[in-house]
């Protein structure tokens, strides 16, 4: 039996298959699998030109792109048809002759609700009877006695429909279909419950082996299940482990500079199976363990941040933590607690409303600190040339002396509010924790980026560094190790820039012909330490309205540890 995988979309005109089949697509491609849509309209054009609508002709049809969905399927990939294949005979050989898992998704849709959604008015002209061998008007359209899935596109939005399709492919118990996962071999994916199916679960989760994690491993767990880290489809095996602190690639070749692991110590380690992650007395999430090894925290801190020094925070962590990592998909009981749910989107969410906007290009950028003028300088170089700009805060764990989140992100609700176009900006969170791990976490962060919608993403001076780890553009010179047809997004490498007193205005190294001494550098670093020294911003550091924010916090947070 191969790995592939064949999702059969079936219903009637305009119910939402091709629309489904789409984003299906998106989600697992950007989970590293290969994947084919057959739609039914290309396929009549392509494959079964000069078929008529008789049920012999369209039993053919549906036959023919059976075979080509089987071929996909042969070769480890994922098919995907849209078409209404009407009749359940046919549908029903399809399925017989399946040699890869086969899951028949009924796209149901009243028949009023398509009569509406009809632009062309087809509808309406079968029903008066100007159009003959219509399907679900004046020629049948059999719905599937038992499909693995039904999902109701006008009750349920595409995003909700894709949801319970990519469940209903996961674990064994959900649709009936079997689960590989291994060293990314198979198709399975973590996945996000979310509402009633969120709730049922947290029940289910109460009576699993349980094992209590930090709101670092939810993160991590809230990611994989989202696709932000595709192509990784859970927590990272033992192949992949290797292959990233050896390479910076996945076991396939992939592009991956962080391992994602579940650690545990040698006390924990259980056998495989079914496990709870518990944080804050609460079911977080369920892992199915399918692979337990152990993993070198020393080879990691090594590859990951060239450093074995326990004063970096990223080997400290990494130095504190178990042996041995637990691999598997995950499945996330509902979105993590935040205080910032509006600004909470999902890579999915991000793409959609980059969709709706509009804009071809969008350029990702990454902050742990209030955006100061330098960030400014460069977000908006970006915009001259990209139509959009996704402002993505990270706002997981951070190390002690960071500004805290939330002061953050009331700072760039004031920027955006003041000096930004609104038609030209999304801001949203990044649930990442930081790593500090310099070029390493600047690869991490553009591949994430890319998984979010990104076209292309900026990288300037000691990107996710920390102290003096790294030199100032070790995180430029990491990107040679890439292609950007394999990361699948652009790099914009920015020199260090700042106030020019001379020029009267922000500038770089590559546009400023004046000496150091007239040059002012900012930095986030120097941010907080004239806010700890009580002294005021000036306003080539910041923008009035932030340092207001900012003093704010400040003498708030004075006022509290007096």
């Amino acid at each position: 039996m191969s790995n592939g995988l064949i999702i059969w979309l079936t219903g009637l005109s305009g119910a939402g298959k091709s629309t489904l089949a789409e984003r299906l697509r998106d989600e697992l491609a950007r989970r590293g699998r290969k994947v084919e849509v057959l739609d039914g309209d290309e396929v009549r054009t392509h494959l079964s030109r000069g078929l008529t609508f008789s049920r012999e002709d369209r039993d053919i049809n549906v036959g023919r792109i059976g075979y080509v969905a089987r071929v996909v399927a042969r070769q480890g990939g994922v098919a995907i048809t849209a078409a209404i294949s009407p009749y359940r005979e046919a549908r029903d050989q399809v399925r017989a002759q399946a040699d890869a898992t086969f899951v028949e998704v009924y796209v149901r849709c009243s028949l009023d609700e398509l009569v509406r959604r009809d632009v062309k008015g087809l509808y309406k002209r079968a029903l008066a009877g100007e159009i003959q061998n219509f399907t679900g008007v004046n020629d049948p359209y059999e719905p599937p006695l038992k499909p693995e899935l039904v999902v109701d596109t006008e009750l349920e939005t595409p995003e909700e429909s894709v949801a319970r399709i990519l469940s209903a492919v996961l674990p064994a118990g959900r649709g009936g279909t079997s689960r590989r996962s291994r060293e990314g071999e198979g198709w399975s994916v973590s996945l996000l419950l979310e509402g009633e199916a969120a709730e049922a679960a947290v029940s289910a989760a109460s009576t699993l082996p349980r094992l209590d994690v930090s709101s670092r491993e939810v993160a991590d767990a809230y990611m994989l299940a989202t696709g932000a880290l595709a192509p990784l489809g859970g927590f990272m095996g033992a192949a992949d482990h290797a292959a990233v602190v050896a390479t910076g690639r996945l076991a396939g070749g992939q592009p991956f500079t962080i391992p994602i692991t579940l650690r545990v110590d040698a006390a924990t380690v259980k056998a495989a199976g079914r496990i709870a992650l518990w944080h804050q007395s609460r079911p977080a999430a369920i892992v199915e363990v399918d692979d337990i090894y152990r993993a070198s925290r020393l080879e990691e801190a090594e590859a990951v941040f060239g450093t074995l020094d326990p004063a970096h925070p990223g080997v400290a962590l990494l130095l504190g933590a178990g042996d041995y990592a637990l691999a598997g998909p995950v499945t996330v009981l509902g979105r993590p607690p935040t205080p910032f749910a509006a600004y909470d989107l999902t890579p999915a969410e991000v793409r959609t409303e980059r969709e709706r906007q509009g804009w071809q290009t969008m350029v990702g950028f990454q902050t742990r600190n209030p955006v100061h003028r330098a960030h400014e300088y460069l977000q908006k170089v970006a915009l001259e040339s990209i139509d959009g700009l996704l402002l993505h805060p990270l706002v997981g764990e951070t190390k002690a002396g960071d500004i805290p989140a939330d002061i953050r992100m009331r700072c760039y609700e004031e920027l955006l509010r003041g000096y930004y176009p609104a038609d030209r900006v999304l801001l949203a969170t990044n649930p990442a924790w930081m790593r500090y791990a310099g070029p390493q976490e600047a690869v991490f962060h553009a591949l994430v980026r890319r998984n979010y919608g990104c076209t292309h993403f900026v990288v300037g001076r000691d990107h996710a560094g920390v102290g003096a780890y790294y030199d100032t553009y070790a995180a430029h010179r990491v990107f040679d190790r890439y292609t950007p047809a394999e990361l699948g997004i652009t790099i914009l490498r920015f020199d260090n820039t700042f106030y020019c007193t001379a020029c009267g205005s922000m500038a770089s190294t590559r546009t400023c012909p004046h000496p150091p001494e007239a040059r002012l550098a900012l930095s986030g670093t120097r941010v907080r330490e004239l806010l700890v020294a009580g002294r005021d911003l000036p306003a080539e550091f910041t923008r009035p309205e932030v340092a207001e924010v900012l003093r704010e916090a400040y003498a708030e947070a004075e006022e509290a540890s007096a």
